[in-house]
Parts: C-alpha cells; sequence; structure tokens
C-alpha cells in the first residue's frame, strides 16, 4: 500500500502523505561543521517520495535541510527521478526568528530567504516559531505573513509548538491558521487534551513529531537495559531522554512496550507502528511526522505499515492500562522550549532567553533617583499621564492593562480569554523590564465589563499564576473605557 493511497487534507488544496518525512536529523548529521552532499542527500528524498512519502517537514535552523530539499525539486522539475505519476512534492518549512520588531520588511526577508533556499515562488506551508509570548511581536508577524500568503507567496500559514492559548488568542484575532506542530506521542499526551478541542472547535489540523521518542518507541528497546551516560550521542534521544526521565523512567517505557508489543505481533506489525499509529487516530492530527537520516537510515518499509491496521478497542485498553503507570508531561505543548523542566536536546533554555532584549526599556524617574518606570507605547499613556509600570524599591506596581497592541489596536475584539492572555503577557513583559518576574506577583485585580465571563478570565489567570497564588480581586465594572472585555492590575515584590 502506497503512502499516498490515501492523502489526508491539511487545509484547501492542499492534500498530504499522512506520514510527514521529517528533516531534522540532517542538523545531527552535520555537526561538526559536515554538509551533506546535496545530489547524494537530493537522491535519498527521491527515494522517500517514489514511495509515496512526498511530503517533506524542515525548518530555517535544520542545517542544509532547505537547500537540499530545493535541489530535490530541481531535479524533480526537471525529469531526473523515477517518480510516480501522482507523486506530489510538499515542502513544509518553519521560520524561528528571535524575538524582536517584526516590520513588513523583516518578515518578507524570512519568507524570501526560505523561497530562495527552496528554489520555490511558493511555500505550501509556513511555519511560525515565537520564542516568547511577552514580546507581542508575533501579532505583527502573523500579520504581515498573512498579507504575504495573499501576495501569494505562502500558500498555507501554520504554527510550531504555540500552546493552546495563544492558538485560541490568534485564532480570535482573525488569523488563519492551517496547522500547528506540536510534540504527541505516547509519552508527550499534553496535545490530546485542551490543544485537541481548540483545533477541532476551528478546524485546525496537528503535525505531530516525536511520535516514537527519538526511536525509544521502538523494537529494539523491548526488554533493553537503560544506556547508560554517554551512551546517547544523537540529538533526537538525548532530548526523548529527558521526557523518559519526566514520566517516569526506563520502568515505565518498559511496561509500554510491553503492552505495545503485544499488540504489535497481533497485527504482525513493528511496535513503531503501533505507537505512531496511536498518534495518527487523534482526533485533531492530520499527520504523524517522522524523522529521517537520509542515506544512513531507512524505515519506508516499516512507515507504510501505519496504513495496514487500525487499532481496536481492546488495544486502546491495553495501552490506556499500561499508560496509566506513567505520569504525565506538565504544562502545555511548547512549554518545553520556554519553561522548566527545559525538555530539549540542550537542556536548560533559560540563558538563551534570557539573550533576549527586554521588550520594554525601563527608565528613570526625573527627580527621583531609584525610581523607575516603563512606557508601552499606548496611546493613552502620555494623554493620561501615566506609566505602565513602576518600580520603588523591591515594589512594582503594574497599571490597569487592557489588550491593546502597540498605539491603539485593539487584540480579539469580544473575546475575553484571548484579551487576558494578552494582557497577562504584557504585565509579565512590564514587570520584566523592572527586573522582576511573574513569580514575584503578589496581588492582581481584575475589573470584568460582565461577571458572566468570569471563568475563562479565571483559568487563564490560574495557567499564569497557579504555582504563584497572589491575592487577586475580581470585580464587574460595566463601563469599560474602550472596546475591551476586561482590565488587569497587579503588584509585585521583588528579593
Amino acid at each position: 500500500m502506497a503512502a499516498n493511497s490515501n492523502r489526508p487534507s491539511l487545509a484547501p488544496g492542499l492534500d498530504i502523505a499522512p506520514v510527514v518525512t521529517g528533516l531534522w536529523q540532517i542538523a545531527d548529521m552535520e555537526r561538526g561543521g559536515r554538509t551533506l552532499d546535496p545530489e547524494t542527500a537530493s537522491s535519498a528524498m527521491a527515494d522517500y517520495a517514489a514511495a509515496g512519502f512526498d511530503t517533506f517537514d524542515m525548518a530555517d535552523h535544520y542545517g542544509s535541510a532547505e537547500l537540499v530539499a530545493g535541489r530535490f525539486l530541481q531535479r524533480a522539475e526537471a525529469g531526473e527521478f523515477d517518480l510516480p505519476g501522482d507523486c506530489r512534492p510538499h515542502m513544509f518549512t518553519k521560520w524561528c526568528p528571535e524575538p524582536g520588531a517584526m516590520t513588513a520588511e523583516t518578515v518578507r526577508a524570512g519568507v524570501v530567504e526560505r523561497l530562495d533556499r527552496l528554489k520555490v515562488d511558493r511555500i505550501d506551508l509556513l511555519q511560525f516559531h515565537w520564542w516568547m509570548y511577552e514580546h507581542p511581536g508575533y501579532l505583527d508577524a502573523m500579520a504581515e505573513l498573512t498579507a504575504l500568503k495573499v501576495e501569494g507567496l505562502i500558500g498555507h500559514l501554520g504554527l510550531t509548538n504555540f500552546n493552546t492559548d495563544h492558538l485560541h488568542l490568534l485564532l480570535h484575532h482573525g488569523i488563519e491558521i492551517a496547522s500547528n506542530q506540536v510534540c504527541f506521542s505516547l509519552l508527550d499526551r499534553r496535545a490530546g487534551a485542551d490543544m485537541t478541542a481548540c483545533c477541532l472547535e476551528h478546524g485546525v489540523k496537528l503535525l505531530a513529531y516525536g511520535t516514537l521518542a527519538g526511536g525509544f518507541l521502538a523494537d529494539r528497546w523491548v526488554g533493553a537495559q537503560e544506556p547508560g551516560d554517554g551512551a546517547i550521542d544523537d540529538w533526537s534521544k538525548m532530548k526523548y531522554r529527558r521526557f523518559l526521565d519526566e514520566v517516569g523512567g526506563w520502568r515505565a517505557l518498559q511496561a509500554l512496550l510491553g503492552a505495545l508489543k503485544k499488540i504489535a505481533d497481533r497485527h504482525r506489525v513493528s511496535v513503531a507502528n503501533v505507537a505512531t499509529r496511536w498518534v495518527l487516530e487523534q482526533p485533531a492530527v492530520g499527520a504523524v511526522i517522522v524523522g529521517a537520516r537520509l542515506g544512513e537510515s531507512e524505515h519506508r518499509d516499516d512507515n507504510l505499515r501505519l496504513l495496514s491496521f487500525e487499532l481496536d478497542s481492546e488495544d486502546h485498553t491495553a495501552i490506556d492500562d499500561a499508560l496509566s503507570a506513567t505520569q504525565r508531561i506538565p504544562g502545555d505543548c511548547g512549554d518545553e522550549y520556554r519553561r522548566p523542566p527545559f525538555l530539549t536536546a540542550s537542556g536548560d533554555l533559560s540563558h538563551h532567553l534570557e539573550s533576549f532584549p527586554k521588550v520594554f526599556e525601563a527608565v528613570e524617574v526625573a527627580g527621583r533617583p531609584g525610581q523607575l518606570r516603563i512606557d508601552t507605547g499606548s496611546e493613552f499613556e502620555p494623554i493620561a499621564g501615566y506609566s505602565r509600570a513602576v518600580r520603588i524599591g523591591e515594589r512594582i506596581f503594574v497599571s490597569g492593562t487592557t489588550a491593546t497592541h502597540g498605539e491603539g489596536e485593539v487584540v480579539c475584539r469580544g473575546d475575553v480569554r484571548g484579551q487576558t492572555v494578552y494582557i497577562l503577557d504584557k504585565i509579565a513583559a512590564s514587570i520584566a523590564a523592572l527586573g522582576g518576574s511573574m513569580d514575584d506577583v503578589v496581588r492582581t485585580r481584575v475589573y470584568l465589563k460582565s461577571a458572566d465571563q468570569w471563568e475563562p478570565v479565571s483559568r487563564v489567570h490560574g495557567r499564569y499564576f497557579g504555582h504563584v497564588r497572589p491575592a487577586n480581586t475580581l470585580l464587574e465594572i460595566s463601563d469599560l473605557v474602550g472596546d475591551y472585555e476586561l482590565e488587569i492590575e497587579a503588584e509585585a515584590v521583588v528579593g
């Protein structure tokens, strides 16, 4: 059975292979200054396409992946490969800029670079990653990317590693999104909860990576001894070893593998097939992404068996029983890149995040030595004569904050949840500019236009402050100034 015999629709006009070939391993293969030969590597891509795996995923930082893919497309167009007539290669790539001003020129340059490297006139799916939600530049970036989509340089827009709250915010701010690429596996089931509900509500598809946990969910590890320190040296396994430790360690993995092996034997498939099939059958998943080490290790024949069977109720019961002995990965999708525990190949990313400039700049208040303040650019700050936030000694006071982006744009008109997310991000950025963090917050006050909306606001507040538990007051204020659903102020004590 060919991989393209049942092509899911990721978005209108974008029918893809259900198993997308991920090219992130190219970065690992090129460690130490090595560069893959584009001719050899593009020939390996052609082997995948010929087998039906003609949808490829890459990123701006996956080594020479875009260049290799561009060479493959050139050679395919020239007829150098014997590809089936129904082969329709699709290239997905990602743009992962550092937080900063997302001007039209900056965004266009990022997209044009992708076009040049891929040697195409239009990117099938451009996926956007943003490191820190406290910086609101992602809204400007998505607006500019939407304009480039209208211009024809982008076919569809996707996200990568966005959490549910910020996916919700973008959707309710009017941004059309086809997909969100997130980690999703039997070990990491975060995407199966609120993220799935949000995607089903809005027609967004999940592109699931990490389905094999870096290869740990495979036959070779069934009954195997735990590898010692230093035995794991490729980036993918280094990353997912951290996931294993988080869910319960080697013993929990072996219990799960034992259950998967029995299911695999019953269906005459591999353990990897069962693990990936479980993800592929999740309701919001549009496709799974399986990594390839081009020219080194090929699993095409095994991956084809994914489409030859389905998991039945007996299989799901056995899997659920095995999963009951594991712990769930904390938080939401993408948190591993933004907060502890940093479940990445390189571990703790706090130094990387701290290297980004602050969103706002603190200045000393004239005539008041030691007193600092910040402005955020709101049109109301100079008119009303106030600061967004002020620090006196160890205390930080944040003014009542609304979902105002830039000089006056209202974020998520009519949607209280999206506005709450945006406001708390702005408060976090304000406190950070004055040397504090959200962990230092001791009081919040929420002013709601309608008390009927207390629950979505409270749930977002809980996701930001559930581990801090500041004092909190919530009031209904029927006549808020402007087209806003709520306003929030905060106080923090640093030290």
